[in-house]
């Protein structure tokens, strides 16, 4: 999280401040789990991201080899 600190899975650190997660009200926990959720999701999309770039890369030096040097 950006501005949040995952410390495990009953403790959240949030703005320097760690709270157990069982103590928190049932809307918080949602949060916690919509945070977690897009956290990862985010990280899946940075690696899908890597993974184009590198084919892109790969497909344009194919390219280029492919193209007429006059």
């Amino acid at each position: 999280m950006a501005e949040n600190d995952v410390v495990n899975e009953q403790s959240i650190t949030i703005d320097g401040r760690q709270y157990n997660i069982g103590s928190l009200s049932d809307i918080a926990k949602s949060q916690v789990a919509n945070l977690r959720y897009v956290d990862r999701e985010i990280e899946q999309a940075k690696n899908h991201m890597a993974v184009l770039q590198a084919a892109r890369q790969f497909y344009a030096g194919i390219l280029s080899k492919e193209l007429p040097q006059d």
